[in-house]
């Protein structure tokens, strides 16, 4: 699943740092900052992190990408390197919401996004009827997948946004990767890392 990779990618993350003496801090979100663990340095440290990674649970099913990045922009006064790991699927009107503190945060701190995704989330397979429920608002719909008019709106809506999302961290130099749960992300990574030297 997408919370999976991404909280055993921030976990190779954390130890990586930790083997290079750095300080490593976390920050959970949902559509507010749920929990913020200062940066330190250490073993035990570096598992307390691990801990909450994996068992951490959001009390609220919203997202926003702007909450958290505003936060360490005032929270964290010296410049840092930081890893935005989600979906990134925080949209409005077609456009990523987040633009604006992207845009503050990346002036203060080296900001470096991990989009993680399904390739699934990509291509609507044609079940018929099906009812889908948006897990952040709880609220349904009747869907008929066997429409390939439907199906075809979908992947459309897919690309527009997955563009979306590729041009705002570029606009703002931010360095980026995405991430499918299916591929192997340690390969994705070195690319990343190489592309940052």
């Amino acid at each position: 699943t997408k919370k999976n990779l991404r909280t055993e990618i921030a976990a190779v993350l954390a130890f990586s740092a930790s083997e290079n003496n750095d300080k490593v801090g976390c920050l959970f979100f949902s559509d507010r900052v749920e929990k913020y663990i200062p940066p330190k340095k250490g073993r035990s440290h570096i598992l307390a992190i691990i801990h909450e990674l994996v068992s951490f649970e959001p009390q609220h099913t919203g997202t926003s990408l702007s909450e958290p990045l505003r936060y360490i922009t005032n929270m964290q006064k010296k410049r840092s390197t930081v890893f935005l790991l989600s979906d990134f699927m925080d949209m409005h009107d077609g456009k990523p919401a987040f633009e604006e503190a992207l845009k503050i945060a990346s002036g203060k701190h080296d900001l470096v996004g991990i989009r993680v995704y399904d390739r699934r989330e990509a291509e609507m397979p044609d079940g018929g009827l099906v009812e889908l429920k948006d897990a952040e608002t709880g609220r349904t719909v009747w869907v008929d997948t066997a429409s390939e008019r439907v199906r075809e709106g979908y992947r459309e809506n897919w690309r527009c946004r997955t563009t979306a999302l590729d041009q705002g961290p570029n606009r703002r130099k931010v360095d980026n990767v995405m991430v499918d749960t299916g591929e192997d992300y340690v390969k994705s990574l070195m690319k990343l890392f190489k592309k940052r030297k």
